[in-house]
């Protein structure tokens, strides 16, 4: 009976927050193939790691926290196989644009510029430094600056410092003024 109420839980994990960990994914890798690997071995963390959940901190947060330690596991191998170091950012291309609450029918050229600015925003984000990149990633999910430091282990203030420089390289980055 225990393993049924922890399927029942882990499937309903996975539905609350199947949105934001697609986002999330989206945020660190930009090809379909390997975008989906990082969905799934987030999955297989979330699985592992459930047992563990304690209350201590919203779920979302322990969520998020488990997400984010899988994509920086997943960047780190995956630059490592490319003999680079595992968190120097490079120039990402060909990104699919994170998915969007659409109107119920939205005129087609509405919907190729909300792609358009969204696949902006996305690779403007797989741009900025690792550490920036973390914390905006989360903030746009919606995570307060003190879950957001509970999710990558900082103080809140620094969470509010890195987010403030984040959003301002990212409004240079879309060529916004400041």
């Amino acid at each position: 009976m225990r393993d049924l109420n922890r399927d029942r839980e882990f499937e309903r994990w996975l539905k609350t927050h199947a949105a934001a960990l697609s986002r999330l994914a989206a945020s660190y890798e930009s090809r379909p193939a390997l975008r989906e690997e990082l969905l799934q071995d987030i999955a297989f963390a979330l699985w592992r790691a459930l047992p563990s959940f304690r209350g201590e901190s919203s779920e979302r947060t322990f969520v998020m926290r488990i997400a984010t330690n899988r994509a920086l596991s997943h960047l780190a191998t995956r630059r490592s196989l490319k003999g680079t170091h595992p968190f120097t950012d490079d120039l990402v291309k060909g990104c699919v644009p994170i998915k969007e609450i659409a109107d119920p029918a939205p005129r087609p050229d509405e919907m190729a510029a909300r792609m358009q600015t969204a696949r902006r925003l996305q690779e403007a984000v797989r741009e900025l430094p690792l550490p920036l990149r973390q914390v905006l990633v989360l903030a746009f999910e919606g995570l307060s600056h003190e879950d957001i430091a509970r999710v990558l282990g900082l103080t809140a203030g620094n969470v509010a410092v890195r987010l403030h420089r984040g959003k301002g390289l990212l409004r240079r980055a879309l060529g916004e003024s400041t």
